[in-house]
């Protein structure tokens, strides 16, 4: 990473956990100084910076990305890689069976039995994640023109982004009765291997044309992406402020160059399975050629809510009249539990962009989740959210607010409500069926999510999304430009 030309950028803070050691992360954790580490790539601008970040927390970054490309690589060396492989949804069919037949013999029959655990890319094959909660169907009563119609329709595409192509492209035909356009693979120049992916879907009919590009966020068993999550490194590019460097290498950043325009990329690059800017935004330029009414939307959950937002600010980097075309036909923004990805300067930047070409920002926020609160906004990291949050409380009721409560979340204030809070998701899940319909039913891996020794561990926002965005009243949550 040292070695990588930064001229791009007018000022850098690079941690690198690849040169980390046993003995380096002994003495971040120890010493009052980070300067002039081995792992410390910054300009000389930012030195003095470097000791106000949280010597605990700069452990955890450094540190947990290496720990977990060991575990990966030492589990993916052996015979029975297939549960790294599954990302855990094995686990989850093994707990099935368990319940239905228990025996121990079952379990571990469940775990390496080809008739029981189906292929990963077969169409009936589901993550960890969407095996949480196994719903395919759009809500029939919100319809095109509807308020909430490209909100329910991004949080289905962001929920489906997680699943393999085959998947996708039986949920989008055969349910949906849309057009599935691919799911791909995109390359991180950085990490050396395809680590980026995304699908693309349309709706098309009579009245509109609406096609959505959804980014897969982290899914729980892959080191790769959460390295990404991980890497809190930053990029400041001129008059554009500070950017989380881990999103922005996932999303397409080349060494040396940073962002060139777009015609100066191979031809390699900007197709599938290249960088995912400029792959994405090349199928894009091509789609709305096709009819001059089409438009698009940009979504995803975790990762892929940094990803869908991200992608808007680097096409305003470029000029020329392809970006100026993506920029008008550009919709809204959908971002479910997205983390932090720049500065207040980046902020600012965002907003007056998004005004300017007249795109929507919608960032759903739900209950205690911890990623939307990360990196942490405090004086060391100095990331910040921008643009309105719409929260959605236990009971599915939607605010808008400037920022979501307890922004940092590891507040000691903040344990006991968070504690009771998930004591009364327990016993909601058990009653809102009855309170508002059968649509609300919860499984019981949700149920099981909820247990109240782990409350910060609780990661229910994108099922708590979804029904909040189903049942948001018009007259309630406006969907308009005013939430920018």
């Amino acid at each position: 990473m040292a070695s990588c030309n930064k001229s791009f950028s007018c000022d850098y803070m690079l941690l690198d956990p690849s040169d980390v050691g046993f003995f380096d992360l002994l003495h971040i954790l120890f010493s009052s100084s980070l300067k002039r580490r081995r792992f410390v790539h910054s300009s000389m601008d930012t030195e003095d910076d470097l000791d106000s970040i949280t010597h605990w927390f700069a452990t955890t970054v450094l540190g947990l990305p290496r720990i977990q490309s060991h575990i990966q690589s030492r589990i993916c060396s052996k015979d029975n890689s297939r549960l790294i492989q599954y990302k855990g949804c094995v686990l989850l069919h093994s707990y099935a069976k368990l319940l239905k037949i228990i025996g121990v013999m079952l379990l571990l029959h469940s775990c390496y039995g080809e008739d029981i655990v189906p292929k990963k890319d077969s169409r009936t094959f589901l993550s960890f994640i969407g095996n949480l909660d196994k719903r395919v169907e759009l809500d029939k009563s919100i319809k095109h023109g509807d308020v909430r119609y490209n909100a329910a329709l991004s949080m289905m595409a962001s929920k489906i982004s997680y699943e393999n192509k085959f998947y996708i492209e039986t949920t989008v035909q055969d349910h949906w009765k849309m057009e599935f356009i691919g799911s791909y693979d995109f390359r991180n120049d950085y990490q050396g291997k395809s680590t980026t992916q995304a699908c693309i879907l349309r709706d098309r009919n009579a009245d509109h044309d609406i096609i959505v590009v959804a980014f897969r966020g982290t899914e729980p068993f892959d080191a790769d992406a959460w390295c990404t999550d991980f890497d809190i490194s930053w990029y400041q590019l001129e008059g554009v402020g500070k950017i989380h460097g881990g999103f922005m290498k996932a999303l397409g950043l080349q060494r040396d160059v940073g962002w060139p325009e777009p015609e100066n990329i191979k031809q390699v690059d900007a197709g599938p399975g290249g960088l995912a800017y400029y792959a994405i935004r090349d199928m894009l330029k091509k789609l709305l050629l096709e009819n001059e009414r089409a438009k698009f939307i940009v979504t995803g959950h975790s990762l892929g809510g940094a990803l869908a937002i991200l992608f808007p600010a680097v096409l305003t980097f470029h000029k020329g009249n392809d970006s100026k075309l993506l920029l008008e036909r550009l919709e809204g923004v959908y971002t479910f539990g997205q983390p932090r990805v720049g500065d207040k300067v980046f902020g600012e930047y965002m907003e007056k962009k998004m005004i300017q070409h007249k795109i929507n920002y919608f960032r759903f926020v739900y209950g205690n989740d911890l990623v939307p609160r990360l990196p942490y906004d405090d004086k060391a990291l100095m990331f910040k959210h921008f643009g309105n949050c719409i929260y959605s409380n236990r009971e599915y009721e939607l605010q808008v607010l400037p920022e979501e409560p307890n922004k940092n979340y590891f507040s000691p204030e903040k344990v006991i409500p968070m504690v009771a809070n998930v004591f009364g998701e327990l016993k909601r899940s058990f009653t809102i069926p009855y309170m508002k319909g059968p649509d609300y039913k919860e499984g019981r891996f949700l149920k099981m999510e909820q247990r109240p020794l782990s409350p910060r561990l609780c990661k229910r926002h994108q099922i708590g999304i979804l029904r909040c965005v189903l049942t948001a009243q018009a007259f309630h949550v406006k969907l308009t430009k005013s939430h920018i």
